[in-house]
């Protein structure tokens, strides 16, 4: 079969395209699919350029988010048919094969049924669907009425974020770089937007909240953001990164008594946890019913042949796609 085959550490030019021996089930409860569309996430490019998870592991396949089609299923396979259109984001982390490729073997615990929408646009969204659900709801515990902070409203995360915050009762301010992703976050419900490379991000939270702060922040950039974030963040607020932290001054957080947060949600398929792995194919089910109700919305910004996947590194890299990139597996 066809896939995307990563060499060794280093640029986008290691992802080289190859054919590679197709996978096959070996235990009653796995299901093959024919892979239609794979998503394309920041930690797909971090893995690249350190072979994170795969020291020993090379040349390996990577990419967590699939959307296609169910070709075989083992004796034990309760929940699919051959024909469903299933969706998941598992894989590609050292332990099993990515989806950069025309097909793939998952455990059947891992798999929903996808949306009644193309393959390209499921594709996109298992990862940041997941990651936005746990972050504002299983860790953020966000309650209607609440104001939320989302920075980086027009990423991957970020726009979708918005939606489930709304969808929960909340007032969200979101924060952007142009007026071309300004326009995109209003459309999905942001209420205030914060041009950050014109305006001062604090002042303008101040001004949105009295003075108060917000209840919760999604901090989906880390770094110098995070940090900025505290002071932003109501006394006795919230503060959900999906970054790691290091060399943050946290006075201000103590006095200001914030429960600061992690959201990483690779754990359970790093770490084998099967119950969290349960919650993911439930946020799944939940967010089908969303989006084939026009409840909830997955931009896609680009798709592109699977051929071209060092082309949707490098761009995606380069920070300046909107919502998502895809790419597909079937003309």
């Amino acid at each position: 079969m066809k896939a995307i085959v990563m060499t060794q550490a280093g640029s986008p030019n290691v992802l080289e395209y190859l054919d590679i021996e197709e996978p096959e089930i070996v235990q009653a409860n796995q299901v093959k699919v024919k892979i239609h569309a794979a998503g394309v996430n920041p930690i797909d490019t971090k893995v690249r350029s350190m072979a994170m998870f795969y020291p020993d592991l090379l040349p390996a396949v990577l990419g967590c988010d699939l959307a296609g089609e169910v070709v075989a299923i083992g004796d034990q396979v309760t929940k699919f048919n051959i024909g469903d259109n299933v969706w998941a984001c598992h894989g590609g982390l050292g332990n099993e094969q990515g989806n950069y490729a025309e097909y793939n073997v998952l455990d059947q615990r891992w798999l929903s049924i996808m949306p009644k929408s193309l393959f390209s646009t499921a594709a996109a969204a298992p990862l940041v669907l997941i990651t936005a659900w746990g972050a504002l709801y299983d860790r953020g515990g966000l309650q209607a009425g609440e104001t939320v902070l989302i920075h980086a409203g027009a990423g991957g995360v970020g726009h979708v974020a918005i939606q489930l915050a709304k969808l929960k009762g909340a007032h969200v301010i979101t924060t952007v770089s142009t007026a071309e992703k300004a326009k995109l976050v209003k459309s999905l419900g942001a209420d205030d937007v914060i041009l950050y490379r014109q305006e001062n991000v604090l002042e303008c939270v101040n001004k949105l909240t009295d003075g108060r702060g917000v209840d919760l922040t999604l901090d989906t950039v880390g770094g110098d953001v995070f940090a900025q974030s505290i002071p932003m963040t109501a006394h006795f607020g919230r503060i959900v990164t999906l970054l790691a932290v290091s060399e943050v001054d946290l006075s201000e957080a103590r006095i200001r008594n914030l429960s600061l947060i992690f959201e990483l949600m690779l754990t359970p398929s790093l770490r084998h946890l099967d119950k969290d792995r349960d919650q993911h194919t439930f946020i799944l089910e939940q967010c089908a019913e969303l989006m084939d109700a026009d409840k909830l919305q997955i931009f896609v910004d680009e798709v592109l042949p699977l051929a071209e996947a060092a082309q949707a590194h490098t761009k995606l890299e380069q920070g300046h796609n909107i919502g998502k990139i895809v790419l597909t597996l079937v003309e």
